[in-house]
Protein backbone atom coordinates (compact mmCIF):
# COMPACT_ATOMS: atom_id res chain seq x y z
CA UNK A 1 0.00 0.00 0.00
CA UNK A 2 1.06 3.53 -0.67
CA UNK A 3 1.25 6.14 2.08
CA UNK A 4 -1.88 7.80 0.70
CA UNK A 5 -3.85 4.54 0.78
CA UNK A 6 -2.56 3.71 4.27
CA UNK A 7 -3.63 7.13 5.58
CA UNK A 8 -7.08 6.74 4.05
CA UNK A 9 -7.46 3.29 5.65
CA UNK A 10 -6.60 4.65 9.11
CA UNK A 11 -9.08 7.54 8.84
CA UNK A 12 -11.90 5.23 7.73
CA UNK A 13 -11.15 2.85 10.59
CA UNK A 14 -11.42 5.75 13.09
CA UNK A 15 -14.73 6.71 11.52
CA UNK A 16 -15.99 3.14 11.86
CA UNK A 17 -14.82 3.08 15.50
CA UNK A 18 -16.67 6.36 16.26
CA UNK A 19 -13.47 8.26 17.06
CA UNK A 20 -14.28 10.88 14.43
CA UNK A 21 -17.46 11.78 12.62
CA UNK A 22 -18.22 11.29 8.93
CA UNK A 23 -18.04 15.05 8.44
CA UNK A 24 -14.56 15.24 10.03
CA UNK A 25 -13.33 12.26 7.94
CA UNK A 26 -14.63 13.92 4.74
CA UNK A 27 -12.80 17.18 5.51
CA UNK A 28 -9.58 15.32 6.37
CA UNK A 29 -9.53 13.21 3.19
CA UNK A 30 -11.03 15.87 0.88
CA UNK A 31 -13.92 13.61 -0.08
CA UNK A 32 -17.68 13.98 0.11
CA UNK A 33 -19.61 12.56 3.07
CA UNK A 34 -21.40 10.19 0.68
CA UNK A 35 -18.05 8.77 -0.45
CA UNK A 36 -16.91 8.36 3.18
CA UNK A 37 -20.05 6.32 3.94
CA UNK A 38 -19.33 4.02 0.98
CA UNK A 39 -15.70 3.56 2.11
CA UNK A 40 -16.80 2.79 5.69
CA UNK A 41 -19.04 -0.01 4.41
CA UNK A 42 -16.36 -1.48 2.10
CA UNK A 43 -13.63 -1.34 4.74
CA UNK A 44 -15.91 -3.08 7.21
CA UNK A 45 -16.53 -5.86 4.65
CA UNK A 46 -13.21 -6.16 2.76
CA UNK A 47 -10.70 -4.62 5.08
CA UNK A 48 -7.63 -2.78 3.68
CA UNK A 49 -8.32 -4.00 0.11
CA UNK A 50 -11.26 -1.57 -0.07
CA UNK A 51 -8.98 1.49 -0.31
CA UNK A 52 -6.72 -0.02 -3.01
CA UNK A 53 -7.70 0.81 -6.61
CA UNK A 54 -8.84 -2.19 -8.62
CA UNK A 55 -6.48 -1.36 -11.55
CA UNK A 56 -3.42 -1.48 -9.30
CA UNK A 57 -0.73 -3.81 -10.74
CA UNK A 58 -2.68 -4.08 -14.00
CA UNK A 59 -1.08 -2.97 -17.32
CA UNK A 60 -3.04 -0.08 -18.89
CA UNK A 61 -4.60 -0.66 -22.30
CA UNK A 62 -2.63 2.22 -23.82
CA UNK A 63 0.69 1.15 -22.31
CA UNK A 64 3.63 0.32 -24.60
CA UNK A 65 4.04 -3.46 -24.89
CA UNK A 66 7.21 -4.71 -23.25
CA UNK A 67 8.33 -6.30 -26.53
CA UNK A 68 8.05 -2.93 -28.32
CA UNK A 69 9.84 -1.13 -25.49
CA UNK A 70 12.72 -3.61 -25.64
CA UNK A 71 12.95 -3.20 -29.41
CA UNK A 72 13.08 0.62 -29.08
CA UNK A 73 15.92 0.40 -26.58
CA UNK A 74 17.80 -2.15 -28.72
CA UNK A 75 17.57 0.02 -31.85
CA UNK A 76 18.71 3.10 -29.96
CA UNK A 77 21.80 1.29 -28.67
CA UNK A 78 22.77 0.14 -32.18
CA UNK A 79 25.74 1.76 -33.92
CA UNK A 80 23.66 3.69 -36.46
CA UNK A 81 21.43 5.40 -33.87
CA UNK A 82 23.71 5.87 -30.88
CA UNK A 83 24.47 9.52 -31.78
CA UNK A 84 20.87 10.35 -32.69
CA UNK A 85 18.98 12.82 -30.50
CA UNK A 86 15.59 11.87 -29.05
CA UNK A 87 13.44 13.96 -31.40
CA UNK A 88 15.22 12.72 -34.52
CA UNK A 89 15.03 9.16 -33.19
CA UNK A 90 11.26 9.50 -32.81
CA UNK A 91 10.99 10.49 -36.51
CA UNK A 92 13.27 7.64 -37.65
CA UNK A 93 11.29 5.05 -35.65
CA UNK A 94 8.15 6.03 -37.51
CA UNK A 95 9.84 6.26 -40.93
CA UNK A 96 12.02 3.14 -40.93
CA UNK A 97 10.56 0.82 -38.26
CA UNK A 98 6.84 1.65 -38.24
CA UNK A 99 6.81 2.47 -34.52
CA UNK A 100 4.72 5.55 -33.63
CA UNK A 101 5.34 6.85 -30.13
CA UNK A 102 4.91 10.25 -28.52
CA UNK A 103 7.98 12.24 -27.59
CA UNK A 104 7.13 12.27 -23.86
CA UNK A 105 6.65 8.49 -23.80
CA UNK A 106 9.88 7.95 -25.75
CA UNK A 107 11.78 10.32 -23.46
CA UNK A 108 10.55 8.49 -20.36
CA UNK A 109 11.36 5.08 -21.85
CA UNK A 110 14.88 6.02 -22.92
CA UNK A 111 15.80 7.81 -19.72
CA UNK A 112 14.42 4.91 -17.65
CA UNK A 113 16.64 2.64 -19.73
CA UNK A 114 19.74 4.67 -18.81
CA UNK A 115 20.08 6.39 -22.22
CA UNK A 116 20.87 10.08 -22.24
CA UNK A 117 20.48 12.50 -25.12
CA UNK A 118 23.83 13.19 -26.86
CA UNK A 119 23.07 16.92 -26.75
CA UNK A 120 22.31 18.79 -23.58
CA UNK A 121 20.16 21.88 -23.77
CA UNK A 122 21.92 25.07 -22.81
CA UNK A 123 20.27 27.72 -20.71
CA UNK A 124 18.06 29.99 -22.77
CA UNK A 125 19.64 33.38 -23.42
CA UNK A 126 17.08 35.93 -24.57
CA UNK A 127 18.31 38.28 -27.29
CA UNK A 128 16.80 40.26 -30.09
CA UNK A 129 16.71 38.42 -33.41
CA UNK A 130 16.44 40.08 -36.76
CA UNK A 131 12.90 39.85 -38.09
CA UNK A 132 12.35 37.41 -40.94
CA UNK A 133 11.78 38.70 -44.44
CA UNK A 134 8.05 38.84 -45.23
CA UNK A 135 8.19 36.86 -48.51
CA UNK A 136 9.95 33.73 -49.68
CA UNK A 137 12.76 34.36 -52.17
CA UNK A 138 13.63 37.85 -50.95
CA UNK A 139 16.81 36.71 -49.21
CA UNK A 140 18.74 33.45 -49.10
CA UNK A 141 21.52 32.88 -46.58
CA UNK A 142 24.34 30.84 -48.14
CA UNK A 143 27.43 29.26 -46.65
CA UNK A 144 29.50 26.05 -46.49
CA UNK A 145 30.61 23.95 -43.51
CA UNK A 146 33.32 21.26 -43.28
CA UNK A 147 32.32 18.12 -41.38
CA UNK A 148 32.89 14.34 -41.31
CA UNK A 149 29.55 13.41 -42.89
CA UNK A 150 30.30 9.73 -43.58
CA UNK A 151 30.33 7.05 -40.90
CA UNK A 152 33.65 5.32 -41.63
CA UNK A 153 35.41 8.31 -43.17
CA UNK A 154 36.87 10.85 -40.77
CA UNK A 155 37.84 13.19 -43.59
CA UNK A 156 36.10 16.59 -43.63
CA UNK A 157 33.91 17.39 -46.64
CA UNK A 158 32.31 20.77 -47.35
CA UNK A 159 28.51 20.94 -47.44
CA UNK A 160 27.28 23.97 -49.43
CA UNK A 161 23.75 25.12 -48.69
CA UNK A 162 21.17 27.88 -48.91
CA UNK A 163 18.22 28.60 -46.60
CA UNK A 164 15.34 30.98 -47.22
CA UNK A 165 15.17 33.74 -44.61
CA UNK A 166 11.37 34.04 -44.63
CA UNK A 167 10.34 30.38 -44.43
CA UNK A 168 13.44 28.53 -43.18
CA UNK A 169 13.23 26.24 -46.19
CA UNK A 170 16.50 24.67 -47.34
CA UNK A 171 16.60 25.36 -51.08
CA UNK A 172 19.67 23.26 -51.91
CA UNK A 173 22.50 21.19 -50.43
CA UNK A 174 25.65 20.00 -52.22
CA UNK A 175 28.82 18.28 -50.94
CA UNK A 176 32.33 18.71 -52.35
CA UNK A 177 35.81 17.90 -51.08
CA UNK A 178 36.47 21.55 -50.17
CA UNK A 179 34.59 24.83 -50.10
CA UNK A 180 34.86 25.87 -53.74
CA UNK A 181 33.30 27.77 -56.62
CA UNK A 182 31.89 24.56 -58.15
CA UNK A 183 29.97 23.81 -54.95
CA UNK A 184 28.33 27.24 -54.88
CA UNK A 185 27.52 27.06 -58.61
CA UNK A 186 25.72 23.73 -58.07
CA UNK A 187 23.93 25.24 -55.07
CA UNK A 188 22.58 28.07 -57.27
CA UNK A 189 21.68 25.60 -60.02
CA UNK A 190 19.62 23.38 -57.70
CA UNK A 191 17.94 26.37 -56.06
CA UNK A 192 16.94 27.75 -59.47
CA UNK A 193 15.64 24.39 -60.68
CA UNK A 194 13.69 23.60 -57.49
CA UNK A 195 12.36 27.00 -56.38
CA UNK A 196 13.42 29.71 -58.85
CA UNK A 197 15.83 32.65 -58.98
CA UNK A 198 15.99 34.51 -55.62
CA UNK A 199 16.17 38.28 -55.27
CA UNK A 200 19.39 38.39 -53.19
CA UNK A 201 21.96 36.32 -51.31
CA UNK A 202 23.43 36.92 -47.86
CA UNK A 203 26.97 35.52 -47.63
CA UNK A 204 30.24 36.05 -45.80
CA UNK A 205 33.28 37.85 -47.25
CA UNK A 206 34.96 34.78 -48.73
CA UNK A 207 37.05 35.50 -51.83
CA UNK A 208 34.66 33.31 -53.83
CA UNK A 209 31.97 35.97 -53.36
CA UNK A 210 34.01 39.17 -53.64
CA UNK A 211 37.55 40.34 -54.26
CA UNK A 212 39.68 40.94 -51.16
CA UNK A 213 40.46 44.39 -52.59
CA UNK A 214 36.82 45.45 -52.59
CA UNK A 215 37.16 47.10 -49.20
CA UNK A 216 40.11 49.11 -50.51
CA UNK A 217 38.08 50.09 -53.57
CA UNK A 218 35.35 51.50 -51.32
CA UNK A 219 37.97 53.85 -49.85
CA UNK A 220 39.83 54.60 -53.08
CA UNK A 221 37.41 55.04 -56.03
CA UNK A 222 40.35 55.04 -58.48
CA UNK A 223 41.11 51.41 -57.65
CA UNK A 224 39.45 49.16 -60.22
CA UNK A 225 38.31 45.80 -58.81
CA UNK A 226 36.86 43.12 -61.09
CA UNK A 227 34.01 40.85 -60.03
CA UNK A 228 34.77 37.29 -59.03
CA UNK A 229 33.42 34.47 -61.18
CA UNK A 230 30.57 33.96 -58.68
CA UNK A 231 29.82 37.69 -58.56
CA UNK A 232 29.76 37.83 -62.36
CA UNK A 233 27.28 34.91 -62.48
CA UNK A 234 25.00 36.63 -59.93
CA UNK A 235 24.95 39.78 -62.06
CA UNK A 236 23.96 37.78 -65.13
CA UNK A 237 21.13 36.20 -63.13
CA UNK A 238 20.20 39.60 -61.63
CA UNK A 239 20.73 38.40 -58.05
CA UNK A 240 21.91 40.87 -55.42
CA UNK A 241 24.75 40.04 -53.02
CA UNK A 242 24.93 41.26 -49.41
CA UNK A 243 28.19 40.71 -47.51
CA UNK A 244 27.88 39.83 -43.81
CA UNK A 245 30.49 41.09 -41.36
CA UNK A 246 30.11 38.29 -38.79
CA UNK A 247 28.77 34.72 -38.53
CA UNK A 248 26.08 35.93 -36.12
CA UNK A 249 24.68 38.18 -38.85
CA UNK A 250 23.64 35.09 -40.83
CA UNK A 251 22.70 33.06 -37.79
CA UNK A 252 19.88 31.19 -39.53
CA UNK A 253 22.22 29.15 -41.70
CA UNK A 254 24.71 28.76 -38.84
CA UNK A 255 21.96 27.08 -36.80
CA UNK A 256 21.09 24.99 -39.85
CA UNK A 257 24.62 23.56 -39.86
CA UNK A 258 24.25 22.51 -36.23
CA UNK A 259 21.01 20.68 -37.03
CA UNK A 260 22.41 18.99 -40.14
CA UNK A 261 25.62 17.94 -38.40
CA UNK A 262 23.42 16.18 -35.87
CA UNK A 263 20.94 14.59 -38.30
CA UNK A 264 22.54 14.09 -41.71
CA UNK A 265 25.33 11.62 -40.69
CA UNK A 266 22.65 9.37 -39.17
CA UNK A 267 20.52 9.57 -42.33
CA UNK A 268 23.52 8.67 -44.51
CA UNK A 269 24.61 5.82 -42.23
CA UNK A 270 21.14 4.23 -42.22
CA UNK A 271 21.14 4.20 -46.04
CA UNK A 272 24.78 3.00 -46.23
CA UNK A 273 25.79 6.08 -48.23
CA UNK A 274 29.57 6.57 -48.14
CA UNK A 275 30.45 8.54 -51.31
CA UNK A 276 30.04 12.15 -52.34
CA UNK A 277 28.11 11.31 -55.53
CA UNK A 278 25.61 9.11 -53.70
CA UNK A 279 25.19 11.73 -50.97
CA UNK A 280 24.50 14.50 -53.49
CA UNK A 281 21.87 12.33 -55.17
CA UNK A 282 20.21 11.69 -51.80
CA UNK A 283 20.28 15.40 -50.87
CA UNK A 284 18.07 16.21 -53.88
CA UNK A 285 15.06 14.72 -52.08
CA UNK A 286 16.20 14.99 -48.46
CA UNK A 287 15.67 18.76 -48.40
CA UNK A 288 11.91 18.27 -48.84
CA UNK A 289 11.69 15.87 -45.89
CA UNK A 290 13.77 18.29 -43.83
CA UNK A 291 11.58 21.26 -44.78
CA UNK A 292 8.40 19.39 -43.84
CA UNK A 293 9.67 19.34 -40.24
CA UNK A 294 11.38 22.72 -39.84
CA UNK A 295 9.91 25.15 -42.41
CA UNK A 296 7.42 27.84 -41.35
CA UNK A 297 4.78 29.85 -43.16
CA UNK A 298 5.93 33.28 -44.45
CA UNK A 299 4.22 36.51 -43.45
CA UNK A 300 3.05 37.02 -47.05
CA UNK A 301 2.06 34.16 -49.32
CA UNK A 302 3.36 35.74 -52.55
CA UNK A 303 6.74 34.27 -53.47
CA UNK A 304 9.56 36.44 -54.79
CA UNK A 305 11.32 33.54 -56.53
CA UNK A 306 11.51 34.29 -60.26
CA UNK A 307 10.98 31.54 -62.79
CA UNK A 308 14.00 31.12 -65.06
CA UNK A 309 13.26 31.92 -68.74
CA UNK A 310 13.12 28.92 -71.06
CA UNK A 311 15.87 30.48 -73.20
CA UNK A 312 18.21 30.76 -70.20
CA UNK A 313 21.03 28.21 -70.25
CA UNK A 314 22.44 27.92 -66.74
CA UNK A 315 25.44 25.96 -68.04
CA UNK A 316 26.74 29.05 -69.85
CA UNK A 317 26.28 31.25 -66.76
CA UNK A 318 27.40 28.99 -63.90
CA UNK A 319 30.85 28.43 -65.36
CA UNK A 320 34.28 30.08 -65.43
CA UNK A 321 34.68 32.80 -68.07
CA UNK A 322 38.04 34.23 -69.16
CA UNK A 323 38.96 36.72 -71.89
CA UNK A 324 41.08 35.72 -74.89
CA UNK A 325 41.93 37.14 -78.33
CA UNK A 326 41.25 35.06 -81.43
CA UNK A 327 43.39 35.18 -84.59
CA UNK A 328 42.37 35.23 -88.27
CA UNK A 329 42.10 31.43 -88.39
CA UNK A 330 39.74 31.24 -85.43
CA UNK A 331 42.50 29.92 -83.16
CA UNK A 332 43.14 30.97 -79.57
CA UNK A 333 45.41 29.74 -76.77
CA UNK A 334 44.13 28.62 -73.39
CA UNK A 335 45.86 26.72 -70.61
CA UNK A 336 49.05 26.29 -72.59
CA UNK A 337 47.24 24.69 -75.54
CA UNK A 338 45.67 25.90 -78.77
CA UNK A 339 42.01 25.57 -79.71
CA UNK A 340 40.01 26.43 -82.80
CA UNK A 341 36.45 27.77 -82.67
CA UNK A 342 34.03 25.82 -84.88
CA UNK A 343 32.39 28.52 -87.00
CA UNK A 344 29.26 27.64 -88.96
CA UNK A 345 26.97 29.55 -91.26
CA UNK A 346 24.21 29.61 -88.65
CA UNK A 347 26.43 30.71 -85.76
CA UNK A 348 28.45 33.23 -87.74
CA UNK A 349 32.13 34.03 -88.04
CA UNK A 350 34.35 35.55 -85.37
CA UNK A 351 36.43 38.42 -86.82
CA UNK A 352 40.19 38.59 -86.50
CA UNK A 353 41.63 39.87 -83.18
CA UNK A 354 38.17 39.81 -81.56
CA UNK A 355 37.87 39.55 -77.78
CA UNK A 356 36.02 36.36 -76.84
CA UNK A 357 35.00 34.65 -73.60
CA UNK A 358 36.33 31.16 -72.91
CA UNK A 359 33.74 29.10 -70.99
CA UNK A 360 34.99 26.16 -68.92
CA UNK A 361 32.90 23.76 -66.85
CA UNK A 362 32.98 20.02 -66.03
CA UNK A 363 29.60 19.60 -67.73
CA UNK A 364 30.62 20.69 -71.24
CA UNK A 365 34.38 21.20 -71.16
CA UNK A 366 35.56 24.26 -73.13
CA UNK A 367 33.51 26.56 -75.35
CA UNK A 368 33.98 30.02 -76.88
CA UNK A 369 31.47 32.88 -76.59
CA UNK A 370 31.29 35.93 -78.85
CA UNK A 371 28.43 38.43 -78.66
CA UNK A 372 26.28 35.98 -76.61
CA UNK A 373 26.78 33.26 -79.26
CA UNK A 374 28.46 30.08 -78.00
CA UNK A 375 30.82 28.19 -80.33
CA UNK A 376 32.14 24.67 -79.97
CA UNK A 377 35.91 24.35 -79.95
CA UNK A 378 38.33 21.66 -81.08
CA UNK A 379 41.95 21.05 -80.08
CA UNK A 380 44.31 22.60 -82.64
CA UNK A 381 47.92 21.65 -83.29
CA UNK A 382 49.74 24.56 -85.00
CA UNK A 383 52.22 23.60 -87.76
CA UNK A 384 55.87 23.57 -86.81
CA UNK A 385 57.89 26.50 -88.02
CA UNK A 386 60.86 25.51 -90.25
CA UNK A 387 63.90 27.79 -90.11
CA UNK A 388 65.24 28.96 -93.53
CA UNK A 389 68.30 27.00 -94.72
CA UNK A 390 71.53 28.99 -94.59
CA UNK A 391 74.25 28.49 -97.27
CA UNK A 392 77.53 27.24 -95.85
CA UNK A 393 80.80 29.02 -96.68
CA UNK A 394 83.40 26.92 -98.60
CA UNK A 395 85.78 25.14 -96.27
CA UNK A 396 89.44 26.23 -96.22
CA UNK A 397 91.94 23.76 -97.80
CA UNK A 398 93.46 21.34 -95.34
CA UNK A 399 97.16 20.39 -95.45
CA UNK A 400 97.96 16.84 -96.55
CA UNK A 401 99.43 14.72 -93.72
CA UNK A 402 102.90 13.22 -94.24
CA UNK A 403 101.56 9.68 -93.99
CA UNK A 404 99.27 10.16 -97.00
CA UNK A 405 100.41 8.28 -100.13
CA UNK A 406 100.19 11.51 -102.13
CA UNK A 407 103.26 12.59 -100.19
CA UNK A 408 105.28 9.87 -101.93
CA UNK A 409 105.45 12.03 -105.01
CA UNK A 410 106.72 15.09 -103.25
CA UNK A 411 110.22 14.61 -104.64
CA UNK A 412 108.74 14.63 -108.14
CA UNK A 413 106.17 17.34 -107.44
CA UNK A 414 107.14 19.07 -104.21
CA UNK A 415 104.64 21.89 -104.69
CA UNK A 416 101.59 19.60 -105.05
CA UNK A 417 98.46 20.48 -103.01
CA UNK A 418 94.74 19.90 -103.24
CA UNK A 419 94.51 23.12 -105.19
CA UNK A 420 96.32 21.69 -108.28
CA UNK A 421 94.36 20.93 -111.46
CA UNK A 422 93.28 17.47 -112.61
CA UNK A 423 96.07 17.37 -115.24
CA UNK A 424 98.74 18.06 -112.68
CA UNK A 425 97.22 15.39 -110.43
CA UNK A 426 97.48 12.85 -113.26
CA UNK A 427 101.10 13.76 -113.94
CA UNK A 428 101.90 13.37 -110.27
CA UNK A 429 100.40 9.89 -110.14
CA UNK A 430 102.27 8.85 -113.27
CA UNK A 431 105.54 10.03 -111.80
CA UNK A 432 104.86 8.16 -108.57
CA UNK A 433 103.83 4.81 -109.95
CA UNK A 434 105.73 4.78 -113.28
CA UNK A 435 108.84 6.05 -111.65
CA UNK A 436 108.76 3.26 -109.04
CA UNK A 437 108.20 0.63 -111.72
CA UNK A 438 111.10 1.96 -113.69
CA UNK A 439 113.37 1.58 -110.68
Amino acid sequence: MTRKQLNRYEIINKANAGVITVHEAAETLGLSERQIKRLKKKVAEEGAAAVIHKNTLKVPNHAIPQETADKILEIKRSEDYVQCNFKHYQELLSEHHGIDISYSALYGLLTAGGIKSPHTRRRFKPHRRRKRKPQAGLLLQVDATPFAWFKDDKKLYALHGAIDDATGQVTSLFITKNECLHGYFEMIRRTTENFGIPASLYADRHTIFQSPNKTKAEIDPKLNVNDTQFGRALKELEIGLIAARSPQAKGRIERLWKTLQDRLPVELAIRRIATIDAANEFLKTYIYAFNSVFAVEPEKADSMFRRAPETLNLDYILCVKEKRTIDAGGVFSFGGRSFKAVETYSSGIIPKNAKINILTDPRFGIKAEYRNIVFDVLPYVPPKRVKPRQEKEPAAPKPVPDSHYFKYGQKFAPKLTYEESDADMTTMLENIFLGRIAR
